[in-house]
C-alpha cells in the first residue's frame, strides 16, 4: 500500500481495467466508476483503500465473483445501499475526499491494484493485530524478561563464587534451577 499520492491518469486507467476485467454486481456501479474516471476533478479526490466503512465518505463495491454486499455508500454515520443517493452525493462534493473499497477476487495478487491502493487512514495502528498476536506477543516478551533474570542471575553466581559466599551462591543457584524449569516448561510460538 502506498502513502505517495496516486496521480488521477493512474487511478483512470485501473478503474477501466477493473471494468474490463470485472462484472459488478450493481450496473449502477458500473456508472459511478466510469463517472469517477471521466472527471479528473473528483479523481483527485478519489482513495482506493481497504476496510472503507471506517472512513467519514466512502463506497464498496463487489463484482459477480465474491460474497458481500453488492454496493454500499457511507456518509458519516448513515448507510445506504441506493447507489443513486451515493451518485448524487459524489456529484454535489467533488472536492470532497471520496474512499472506494472494491471487492474481487484475488485482489491481493492484484499487481493493478496494489498500484492504487492507498493506507486508510482512519484506521488505528492495531486494526490488523489479532487476540492470538497479541498472547504470541506477551509470551515473547515474558521469555525475554526471563532470559534477562537468567543471565543476572548467572552473573550473580559468579560473584558469589568469587566472593565465596556460599549462602548466596546455594540461594541463587536454586532460584537459577527454578527459572531453567520455567523456561524449560514454556511453549513459545
Amino acid at each position: 500500500m502506498k502513502n505517495t499520492p496516486i496521480r488521477s491518469d493512474e487511478k483512470k486507467s485501473f478503474i477501466f481495467w477493473f471494468l474490463n476485467q470485472y462484472e459488478t454486481k450493481l450496473r449502477e456501479s458500473n456508472w459511478i466508476l466510469t463517472y469517477l474516471a471521466n472527471h479528473n476533478k473528483l479523481l483527485r479526490n478519489v482513495h482506493f483503500v481497504r476496510n472503507a466503512r471506517f472512513c467519514p465518505r466512502s463506497i464498496i463495491i463487489s463484482s459477480n465473483c465474491v460474497d458481500g454486499p453488492a454496493f454500499r455508500f457511507y456518509r458519516n454515520q448513515l448507510v445506504t445501499t441506493d447507489a443513486e443517493k451515493a451518485f448524487h452525493d459524489i456529484r454535489l462534493n467533488p472536492l470532497e475526499p471520496l474512499f472506494v473499497e472494491l471487492d474481487f477476487q484475488n485482489w491481493k495478487q492484484s499487481p493493478q491494484y496494489a498500484a492504487v491502493l492507498e493506507e486508510n487512514p482512519f484506521l488505528d495502528d492495531d486494526f490488523y493485530i489479532t487476540n492470538k498476536d497479541r498472547e504470541n506477543t506477551k509470551e515473547i516478551l515474558n521469555y525475554t524478561l526471563q532470559l534477562q533474570k537468567r543471565e543476572k542471575l548467572v552473573k550473580a553466581i559468579d560473584q558469589a563464587l568469587d566472593e565465596r559466599n556460599q549462602a548466596e551462591f546455594l540461594s541463587l543457584t536454586q532460584e537459577l534451577h527454578e527459572l531453567d524449569t520455567q523456561l524449560h516448561n514454556q511453549p513459545i510460538h
